[in-house]
């Protein structure tokens, strides 16, 4: 039986959060290459419960009752290019000591599969694939997700033997049967993401939260966003189907803690929001619903807004991005005014507080002035919800792309660490790192 290894990197950057983080496409991943015969093995360099986290930092980082949290860091030096910069740096997860513990084992793997986030996440990326070299030399290591599917040429010096852009799990699959010359027995489909077995979330020593996938994709076109990028088409899943998952891990593993990081979560209600709560409330279901992501503000209607609030949706978050219509509309469309206060007027018909409507609010977009950002912080809490500022990062290929080069002062197209968020790289020139502190203090303020 061939062994596979799957492997989440590290973070290195200023700051990282866990929202609810897993490597739920490896996690897919793990189960269909079960399916095929495959022994799988994990390793989640930002799993919270790592056992080896209680030994090798003094204070484990805290965690909140809603399983999100802080990620155990290690201040490390940082890249030549981002010197300036008058922040720690850090890599994010279990220490290499520990990683390079989890790999020598005598079941040594034959195939090792790598994963990826941010583009300018791939420091901590690089890391990994040197220790995964040095501990299994000799071994195939395969590197996919989105730092490779944005940055194919980049990623090539990550030192990987193969790279695989794009989503989806058969493009992975094709790969496995070129390495290992055999014949898979099966194969889930292209356009049914209910073809998938659940995710393997028994590789993890300890869960307490479980991320759920409804669709793939998303129908807009935002000037600013790479989903249209990272899933060609826009795919869902049965919404009675999702429920049985949701009650499957709710009975299994004891989950009351579940994340939604889909990005068209509310995309025609009546088609799978609406049906799914109130499935979940008829079964009695009783747990935490959370949603890091911004959600679509024009799909909110009084029943989808009492049906979130019946059936637990505690984190809740918006993108709004501006309260200014000629960027809302240069940004693709998404959402207006209108529709952000007719939303707002139904959520709080639904009983939710100003504090637990979160509102994102992009700043330091190209040629976006600190006015608009402090005018659109001033609108959302005049209006009721809390706003969120959500510091532009560029991403290749997107529309905003050809824009945000021009406008930056680091050259963003060759390097991805200037990607990063916390540089604010393609602000306009009058939002300083002054101003923009007091719009950080004006949106931190209690809600009247």
């Amino acid at each position: 039986m061939k062994r596979i290894l799957l492997v989440q990197p590290w973070i290195h950057d200023f700051a990282a959060y866990d929202f609810w983080i897993k490597p739920l496409g490896l996690l897919y991943l793990a189960s269909v290459l079960r399916a095929n015969g495959f022994d799988v093995s994990l390793i989640d360099c930002l799993d919270p419960y790592h056992p080896s986290i209680a030994s090798d930092f003094r204070v484990p980082p805290t965690r909140h009752s809603s399983e999100r949290g802080k990620l155990p860091r290690e201040t490390i030096l940082k890249p030549e290019c981002l010197a300036f910069v008058p922040r720690r740096y850090n890599r994010y997860g279990i220490t290499p000591q520990a990683l390079r513990a989890a790999l020598r084992t005598p079941a040594r793997p034959d195939l090792v599969l790598v994963t990826s986030m941010m583009t300018y996440w791939y420091p901590g990326v690089w890391e990994t694939m040197k220790i995964l070299r040095e501990e299994l030399p000799g071994t195939p290591i395969v590197l996919g997700g989105n730092y490779v599917t944005l940055c194919p040429d980049h990623s090539k010096g990550s030192g990987a033997d193969v790279l695989i852009s794009g989503s989806g799990i058969l493009p992975i699959l094709k790969t496995l049967r070129q390495v290992f010359a055999v014949t898979l027995s099966f194969l889930p489909s292209s356009d049914n993401l209910d073809s998938l077995p659940y995710p393997a979330f028994d590789l993890y020593p300890i869960v307490r939260q479980v991320p759920i996938l409804t669709s793939k994709g998303c129908p807009f076109r935002c000037s600013y966003c790479a989903a249209h990028l990272l899933s060609k088409e826009f795919e869902r899943r049965d919404p009675f189907k999702v429920a049985d998952e949701i009650e499957h891990w709710y009975h299994r593993l004891g989950i009351r803690h579940f994340s939604f990081y889909d990005d068209a979560l509310l995309i025609k209600p009546d088609a799978l929001i609406v049906p799914l709560l109130r499935e979940l409330i008829r079964r009695g279901i009783a747990c935490s619903f959370h949603c890091p992501n911004g959600l679509h503000l024009r799909e909110v209607t009084a029943e989808c807004a009492s049906l979130m609030r019946r059936s637990g949706f505690e984190t809740i978050r918006f993108g709004f991005e501006t309260s200014d219509a000629a960027r809302q509309r240069l940004t693709g469309g998404k959402t207006t005014n209108d529709e952000f206060l007719r939303a707002v007027t139904y959520l709080k018909g639904a009983g939710y507080r100003s504090e637990e409507i979160g509102v994102y609010l992009l700043c330091g977009l190209p040629g976006q002035s600190p006015e608009e950002i402090e005018e659109s912080i001033r609108y959302v809490r005049e209006k009721g919800a809390r706003p969120l500022l959500a510091e532009y990062s560029p991403i290749p290929g997107t529309e905003l792309w050809e824009a945000s080069v021009r406008a930056s002062t680091f050259p963003i197209e060759r390097e991805p660490l200037f990607h990063n968020n916390t540089l604010l790289p393609c602000r306009d020139v009058r939002l300083s790192d002054m101003r923009f502190s007091e719009l950080k203090r004006l949106a931190r303020q209690p809600l009247p």
